[in-house]
């Protein structure tokens, strides 16, 4: 009987995630290769910090997204790839700018660009990748490629913006919180999904069906993220527990919690996020867990997952459309 990538996903997710991968390894290595490539500057610090960061073992998830999405649309060419690094180039620049706003020191299980570098440096770094990624996209020559990550850059900004508005806020609600989550992360995972459907020429609803599928996709990654947050093993995961407590982050566990826990265990949460108290995180812990928080998030995240699967209804059977129905399964099934 042959094991379908699904069913491996869900013994285990890191094998099953690499298994997606393994489909489109030789477009994945040319990706890695164009982005070597274009961190080559005469600025020697550009060249250690680019490199750092992209080859400090992220899964490149986004732009695995936008190479099996171009393939599930039977795409033959070669601009896949230069978008694919583009993707990365805005990802990664997001990171170093979220780690100087959040003070990080510890991600994906190694120190930040900004704690072995210092926070311009980081910053700096960080406005050379958004300007080769653009740079990039203008060899393309297509003005679709460009108004799309136009647009989705600048909802990123306000994502950034609209989240350190929370910080420290605990009367943010769901729906501010899922504001958040729309903008500074599931927007880049949406265009990445939409970009496949510019270079394979698909017309407008395709575009707007794939756009969906990363949207929720997107989101149902970052629901997972903050659940882990108060539940993973610190080492699989990458970073410190807690981190969203100690940087005053309100998200879905807490403001869930808040909601169904009694006045005096919400009075210890609000005090905790306005503090941004890594001390309070055993306390905190207990009362998220006794308020089933972590399952609601979990739920949420699955609907999320569901609606990505179901925006792919339009699109032709194939490995390509299996996989990617695949990685919304490993979204909100991985521990890491």
């Amino acid at each position: 009987m042959t094991v379908t990538v699904s069913q491996t996903i869900a013994n285990d997710p890191g094998e099953g995630f690499e298994q997606i991968r393994g489909l489109v390894k030789d477009q994945v290595d040319a990706v890695d290769q164009l982005i070597l490539r274009e961190l080559s500057s005469d600025v020697l610090l550009i060249n250690q910090i680019g490199r750092y960061i992209v080859n400090s073992g992220g899964k490149r998830l986004r732009p695995l997204l936008h190479l099996l999405a171009s393939r599930a649309l039977g795409y033959q060419g070669d601009h896949h790839i230069t978008l694919a690094a583009v993707i990365e180039f805005i990802h990664t620049a997001t990171l170093l700018h979220d780690d100087v706003v959040d003070e990080s020191d510890l991600r994906r299980g190694q120190d930040t660009a900004n704690a072995v570098w210092g926070n311009a440096a980081s910053v700096l770094v960080g406005d050379y990748l958004y300007s080769s990624a653009f740079e990039m996209m203008v060899r393309l020559q297509r003005m679709r490629v460009m108004e799309v990550m136009a647009r989705t850059t600048t909802a990123i900004a306000e994502g950034e913006v609209l989240q350190l508005l929370n910080v420290n806020n605990p009367a943010t609600t769901e729906e501010k919180y899922l504001e958040v989550i729309w903008r500074k992360t599931a927007i880049l995972f949406s265009a990445a999904a939409q970009l496949a459907a510019v270079v394979a020429g698909s017309d407008a609803a395709m575009e707007d069906n794939l756009a969906r599928y990363g949207m929720h996709l997107g989101a149902a990654f970052q629901l997972i993220d903050d659940a882990l947050d108060y539940k993973a093993d610190p080492e699989e995961l990458g970073k410190n527990l807690g981190d969203d407590l100690a940087e005053g982050k309100p998200t879905l566990p807490l403001i869930y919690a808040m909601q169904q826990g009694s006045s005096a265990q919400a009075a210890v949460i609000r005090k905790s996020i306005e503090d941004g108290n890594r001390e309070a995180f055993a306390e905190v812990y207990k009362i998220v867990e006794s308020t089933d928080a972590i399952a609601y998030t979990e739920r949420r995240a699955t609907e999320e997952a569901n609606k990505a699967i179901g925006a792919l209804s339009a699109i032709a059977p194939s490995r390509y459309k299996d996989a990617m129905m695949a990685l919304a399964e490993f979204s909100v099934q991985r521990s890491f």
